[in-house]
Order: structure tokens, then C-alpha cells, then sequence
């Protein structure tokens, strides 16, 4: 878990992708977070935490459904969606805290 927390007290903006391998629209939202990680590049970073295999995370961070979006800042959450979620909205919302 400290590897995470490191991962997301980072000063450039963080958005995590809460989801189970077992979630239809889960598996719908890897190619659009594979495009928008290659958009945002350096500015960003995104990655993903299986809700099942983190349970604690899931927990702490109060996931109830996948997928779940969380974007951090500095170890704080400065944005939180549920739902599968266009790219350009992601990139909007991560673009506000770059």
C-alpha cells in the first residue's frame, strides 16, 4: 500500500481507475484510458487498481461500485466518479489540475 500512497502524493495530478477484472464496462474504458495515457503523457499519470486484489484501498477510499475514477493531487482527491466516462471528460477534469 505505501507504494500507492507514493504514486498518488505526486504534485502532478493522479487518476485512478478502481475496477474488476470481472466488470463489463470495466473492460470498455481500457482502450480509452490507453489513449488518453498516451494524450496526456507526462502531465499525468494513470493507473489501475484492482478492486478486488485491493480491497483495502477500495475501502478506504469508499468504492462501492467499478468502475470507479478517482483523480489525486498531492494525496488528496480533488475529483471522484463512478461510471464508465468519456475521454474527453477525463482529459477536461485532468487538464483543470495540471
Amino acid at each position: 500500500m505505501s507504494k500507492f500512497a507514493d504514486l498518488i502524493n505526486s504534485n502532478k495530478p493522479v487518476l485512478v481507475d478502481f475496477f474488476a477484472s470481472w466488470c463489463g464496462p470495466c473492460k470498455a474504458m481500457d482502450p480509452v484510458l490507453s489513449e488518453l495515457k498516451s494524450e496526456m503523457g507526462e502531465k499525468a499519470r494513470i493507473i489501475k487498481v484492482d478492486v478486488d486484489a485491493n480491497k483495502h484501498a477500495a475501502f478506504t477510499y469508499g468504492i462501492s461500485g467499478v468502475p470507479t475514477f478517482v483523480l489525486f493531487k498531492n494525496g488528496k482527491v480533488i475529483w471522484k466518479q463512478s461510471g464508465a466516462t468519456p475521454k474527453h471528460q477525463l482529459s477536461n477534469i485532468i487538464n483543470q489540475f495540471v
